[in-house]
């Protein structure tokens, strides 16, 4: 319902080309389909939105993206930032923020929501490095899995690494990160966008500018 819900918004302005349910998915759809523009949920499964959008970014260089998230976090909106001019835009603001944000993004500007503005952005290389300090993408991806609650064996084989390896990476980050259960990495997970307490579902939408606007850009978006 959520996904037609936002696919008949969009389908206003764009034009919807595809949908798609995980953070995986996005990176081969971006290939495929060559969008201008990915909107993306950051909380998504699987891989979330900001690895996600890193390893897109080093296949189709010309790609943008806009973050639409529930985290009111400015070390996780910062790390966003890094990724150059892209929009980050909060689930419960309005409609016409969102196609504002795209409109930014595609004419090569930052967009950041405004309820987020009073933050000293000048800080936000060092705030970027907070966000992701002590872990690698791969200790960020076996967190990820296992926070959404997949058996270690599963985790294992979606990443091409050994039970034990999983293992390891699991203890090492809780013990740099002092985190005593289970319960303490989903929070641990929660709380830098690895995953979502959304109830909707995770999806992104594709699509490319209207003719009715008279542009040709092309639009990948999740939510």
């Amino acid at each position: 319902m959520f996904a037609e819900a936002l696919r008949a918004f969009l389908e206003k302005t764009y034009t919807v080309v595809g949908v798609v349910l995980d953070g995986r998915a996005m990176i081969d759809a971006a290939v495929r389909l060559r969008p201008d523009v990915i909107v993306l949920d950051v909380g998504m499964p699987l891989l979330n939105g900001l690895e996600a959008a890193r390893r897109a970014r080093t296949r189709v260089p010309n790609i943008k993206f806009v973050f639409l998230t529930m985290y009111h976090d400015p070390n996780l909106a910062a790390a966003a930032l890094e990724l150059g001019a892209v929009g980050f835009v909060l689930k419960h603001s309005a409609g016409q923020e969102l196609l504002k944000a795209i409109d930014h993004v595609l004419r090569g500007q930052s967009y950041l929501t405004p309820k987020m503005q009073a933050e000293d952005w000048v800080q936000s290389k060092t705030r970027a490095r907070q966000f992701s300090k002590e872990m690698t993408p791969r200790q960020r991806e076996v967190v990820q899995m296992l926070a959404e609650g997949r058996p270690m064996k599963e985790v294992a084989g979606l990443l091409n690494l050994s039970e034990k390896t999983v293992e390891f990476h699991k203890h090492h980050i809780m013990d740099v990160f002092n985190l005593k259960s289970n319960a303490d990495l989903v929070l641990f997970a929660l709380k830098r966008g690895l995953i979502s307490v959304d109830i909707e579902p995770q999806l992104r939408v594709e699509a490319s500018h209207s003719r009715s606007r008279r542009q040709s850009s092309r639009l990948h978006m999740t939510l």
